[in-house]
């Protein structure tokens, strides 16, 4: 059975496609177009959801079975550096070392084996992210409170945000993860993490998102990076299309070090944020020719439309006009018809001509419009009527005329008007035995 054909993209289709693909990075054109038609085509809906499932959150249409936020962890060349606590020095500070050593371990050990129970009894509260901007929030108020407020300035929102804006932007992510139990975490903070010069760096380089393994949004990062030990930083960009771990540093870190390692990731792994920067631009580069084109095409199709609707009127103009012209002819053909049906008619209903003899007869010669001469001989006694339908009948004789005599110059009143309802006789109006009477044309009156 042969596949479905698939149905064509509309141009507003086709941009959000491409949108989406510039957003996502994903290089299979049906893949993309598979989510978005699970979207219905909503492009921010769409893109939340594929950065939810590269960060390990269930996708709403494919919800995985729960696991740790995550972000490309796996790749062997990430760089890793860890500070070593600074072994002691001399007899007193082995001497120190040796006596706190069984307290130290009796300590975790009891307080791990503590936190081991609680969990059979009670889950971990952490387990559970219910408000993880006042997860961040709040740590932002105790570092303050704690540290002052001369930081780095705190990215104030979700890990998933700081992700997706780190990536929208092109620009590095640095994550920390505070230890509040942990003995190195208050020097850190204090020495190395507000230190003028690291602020700086962080300020100007890269986004700075930072919260408590405390919290359940601290928790939920940890258990996605696995840090080994604290203080912990962890550098995120997008590498490879995917938003990837690019350095960890663990450990009491100084803050010339610091500056030094940050510095060192970023030059090793800035010609990844280029070359993406580059196939974005080419990316966009394309689109906007595209769009071009698009709209190229769309007013040249305009354009035609607007020239075939023309045409289309001007033909149907030509055919109203043809078809005005034709029932003219008709009318004027029926018309004609009519005149000399009526022509016939007043002929055939004529008195006939007296005789030259006839004491009563009178002679009257007509000049019609077009210089010809007409002769009859009609009674004293015949309505002027007579003489109109006799002239009426004649082929050369007009449509309208009107009979003028011309001693005295006076027009006969051959129809019936509301002065001659009834026209009067020859001999009434006053002819003689021989007249002239003349014809005039009343048609384009």
């Amino acid at each position: 059975m042969a596949a479905p054909e698939e149905r064509e993209l509309t141009a507003e289709q086709t941009e959000r496609l491409l949108q989406f693909q510039d957003l996502t990075g994903i290089e299979s054109m049906d893949q993309c177009r598979d989510t978005l038609e699970q979207h219905n085509w909503n492009i921010e809906a769409a893109v939340q959801d594929r950065l939810n499932e590269q960060e390990g959150v269930p996708s709403v249409f494919n919800p995985p079975p729960s696991r740790p936020l995550q972000v490309n962890t796996a790749d062997h060349r990430i760089y890793s550096y860890v500070v070593s606590r600074p072994q002691p020095r001399g007899l007193l500070g082995w001497g120190y070392y040796l006596i706190m050593l069984p307290f130290r371990f009796t300590y975790y050990t009891l307080l791990d084996i503590f936190r081991f129970a609680v969990r059979f009894i009670r889950p971990d509260p952490r387990s559970r992210v219910t408000d993880p901007v006042g997860d961040i929030v709040s740590f932002i108020h105790m570092f303050e409170e704690k540290y002052g407020r001369i930081h780095p300035v705190f990215y104030q929102g979700t890990y998933s945000q700081a992700l997706n804006d780190a990536k929208r932007e092109l620009r590095f992510l640095l994550v920390y993860l505070h230890g509040d139990d942990h003995q190195d975490s208050d020097e850190f903070c204090r020495n190395t993490l507000c230190a003028p010069e690291v602020i700086t760096l962080i300020n100007t380089r890269m986004l700075f998102w930072a919260c408590s393994t405390n919290k359940p949004e601290g928790y939920r990062v940890s258990q996605a990076l696995r840090e080994n030990t604290y203080p912990f930083l962890a550098m995120i960009m997008l590498k490879d299309r995917r938003m990837t771990v690019v350095g960890r540093l663990e450990g009491l870190i100084q803050p010339d070090d610091l500056i030094n390692q940050l510095t060192f990731i970023m030059d090793a792994n800035q010609t990844y944020l280029v070359s993406e920067r580059l196939e974005r631009e080419e990316r966009n580069q394309t689109q906007v020719l595209r769009q071009q084109q698009d709209e190229a095409y769309l007013a040249s199709l305009r354009a035609d439309q607007e020239k075939e609707r023309k045409k289309k009127e001007e033909r149907e103009r030509k055919k109203r006009k043809e078809e005005e012209v034709h029932q003219q002819k008709l009318a004027e053909e029926r018309r004609r018809q009519t005149l000399q049906e009526e022509k016939v008619r007043k002929s055939e209903c004529l008195p006939p001509e007296p005789h030259p003899d006839d004491p009563e007869s009178v002679k009257i010669i007509f000049k019609l419009p077009n210089d010809s001469r007409v002769e009859r001989r009609f009674h004293f006694s015949q309505s002027l009527t007579v003489i109109h339908d006799f002239l009426f009948s004649l082929k050369e004789s007009p449509e309208k005329f009107q009979i003028e005599a011309n001693f005295p110059r006076r027009v006969l009143p051959c129809l019936p008007t509301e002065e001659w309802p009834n026209p009067p006789t020859l001999q009434e109006a006053g002819l003689s035995h021989t007249e002239v009477l003349f014809v005039q044309d009343l048609t384009d009156d």
